[in-house]
């Protein structure tokens, strides 16, 4: 029989693609969260540098899954389908959190029960600059979820492009009755380089979201809420 304290319990998943040069930063930014993750999943989305190796030999708590190259909404999947505790929390390989992401979220939890997942602010920064832009963060890198949510969800979706992925499985998530709120605190660090997916505007990578958009309008159509 589970501990009442064991229902706040988390499993960290990290999905990677030669994320070498950020990665031991995030893994190290879990590994300093002062509520600990029960492990850390990180997903190898085929990458080609040392994103494996470098993450394995940080920590035993790390646990490495290999996949051939498939997409980020594809690898964040096979992470959340190897998460065997009650909570789940996400975070792209190049961003961070802050120490005291998971307790303010856990909390929040503990006092909304009707809650079943919860994100926070986040702040921007480049390489070599000290800050920059809040806002809410309706992103993989500040969200900690029921995990029984998560699988009601099913799985995230790569659309055209890699961007969009979590915009079309939040929208999911909402029309099933998936509850999500925001608390105002900054939880994490959101990192904006040259050569990520969310530096700058792209139109190849963003038609990804003219697709989440078009697929969000099928949906509606098929429950019958217009043309």
């Amino acid at each position: 029989m589970s501990k009442p304290e064991d229902t706040m319990t988390y499993t960290a998943v990290i999905p990677a693609f030669n994320a070498a040069d950020t990665i031991e930063q995030a893994i190290r930014s879990i590994l300093s969260q002062t509520v600990p993750a029960q492990q850390i999943v990180v997903v190898d989305d085929g990458s080609t540098d040392e994103t494996a190796e470098l993450a394995s030999a940080l920590s035993d708590f790390v646990r490495v899954i290999r996949q051939q190259n498939a997409g980020v909404g594809s690898a964040t999947t096979t992470g959340l389908n190897a998460v065997a505790t009650p909570l789940v929390a996400t975070l792209d390989a190049d961003d961070l959190w802050v120490p005291n992401k998971i307790a303010l979220q856990i909390d929040y939890l503990e006092q909304n029960p009707g809650c079943d997942g919860v994100f926070g602010h986040m702040r921007t920064f480049g390489e070599g600059e000290k800050g920059g832009e809040i806002g809410p963060g309706w992103s993989r890198t500040t969200m900690l979820l029921r995990t029984e949510a998560a699988m009601r969800v099913g799985p995230v979706i790569d659309p055209p492009g890699a961007r969009g992925d979590m915009i079309d499985w939040i929208a999911r998530a909402r029309e099933i009755g998936v509850r999500l709120d925001m608390i105002d605190e900054v939880v994490s660090l959101r990192r904006i380089r040259p050569g990520s997916l969310s530096y700058g505007r792209d139109k190849a990578r963003d038609r990804g979201y003219a697709k989440v958009a078009w697929l969000a309008l099928q949906r509606k159509k098929q429950r019958g809420g217009g043309e």
